[in-house]
């Protein structure tokens, strides 16, 4: 296995850099975002990224809180797939457009916002945006540093 180009967990300032994303995340963690949907945005965040570490990380979580193998093939398919509740497909959507600000230049259209907003509260939606920010945050310096993926334990984090 390749070694990462810097060590994020010895280097203070990116585990300072942890400690604030790892507090924001823990705020989307307590919200009232239905905990399935919040590894399902960042398993395909991850994946339209190419973060092998976080889909690593996302995928073994979801398995241990009981997520189904087939909900978690059919992820980077969601639009054929039947297995996803009109609320995580707006999820997803919103996921996808979000991570893709740079490819879509209207951004995040008012479809995608308005079908979310359909199924989430405000206090849901503040946590979805907040986690999509949070997750491509985590992607890109993981990438950047091609942190080496495969030997995520479940909860090794805390």
């Amino acid at each position: 296995m390749n070694a990462a180009r810097l060590d994020l967990f010895a280097n203070p300032v990116t585990r300072k850099l942890f400690g604030h994303l790892n507090a924001a995340g823990q705020v989307v963690t307590d919200s009232p975002l239905p905990p399935a949907t919040q590894e399902l945005v960042k398993i395909r965040a991850s994946q339209i990224n190419g973060c092998g570490f976080c889909l690593d990380m996302h995928t073994k979580e979801a398995t241990a809180a009981g997520e189904t193998p087939t909900r978690l093939h059919l992820v980077a398919t969601w639009r054929e797939a039947t297995a996803f509740t009109d609320a995580e497909r707006a999820a997803l959507e919103l996921t996808e457009q979000g991570t893709r600000l740079a490819d879509a230049s209207p951004g995040v259209t008012d479809e995608a916002w308005a079908a979310a907003a359909k199924h989430y509260d405000d206090d849901q939606l503040a946590a979805l945006i907040s986690l999509i920010a949070v997750i491509n945050a985590y992607n890109r310096v993981n990438v950047i540093v091609r942190q080496p993926a495969g030997g995520y334990q479940p909860g090794m984090f805390g």
